[in-house]
């Protein structure tokens, strides 16, 4: 009997727990940590902040964080955006990509064209999913869709519908 309370309570903690230390060792592989970074759950609890998307416009369109604003990647100027950059250089931003990855790469240029208050969202839309918090549509209806950017990738996204183009959705 407690063998099987133990195995019961190690496939209901351990997922969660493989699926951090994954995300915790990309982001040491890939990031140079030249961006702070921002926990979920202290963003949740933030108000006033500018929010950026540093995913590419299909991704954005299937979903975002609310009010979040399009930057992108591959494509980001910071002198051509849509919407301006506050004057205020000390205002706070957060950059959020997929899992944080290219969002420091946006938050580096920031910081370099002098923005001082930067914050890179760790573990991205992917970690604002997993632990619950909602997000919005193209259309700003909230979803369960996220685009998971590639099959590899989309392992760390433990909850919602992954999408992986326009209209693949795959379940969890």
């Amino acid at each position: 009997m407690r063998f099987l309370s133990f195995f019961l309570l190690l496939l209901v903690f351990c997922p969660n727990t493989f699926s951090q230390k994954k995300l915790d060792r990309v982001l040491k592989r890939f990031n140079k940590e030249s961006v702070p970074y921002i926990h979920v759950e202290e963003l949740a609890r933030s108000e006033n902040i500018l929010l950026l998307d540093a995913r590419e416009r299909e991704e954005f369109e299937v979903s975002h964080l609310k009010n979040a604003i399009w930057v992108g990647h591959k494509t980001f100027n910071i002198d051509s955006l849509s919407k301006p950059l506050p004057n205020n250089k000390e205002s706070e931003i957060v950059v959020y990509c997929s899992i944080g990855v290219r969002s420091e790469n946006i938050g580096e240029k920031l910081m370099k064209a002098g923005f001082t208050n930067v914050k890179n969202l760790y573990g991205g839309i992917f970690e604002w999913k997993n632990k619950g918090f909602p997000i919005y549509d193209g259309t700003d209806n909230e979803t369960q869709k996220v685009h998971a950017f590639s099959k590899h990738w989309g392992k760390l996204l433990t909850k919602g519908e992954k999408v992986y183009g326009k209209e693949e959705v795959l379940e969890p």
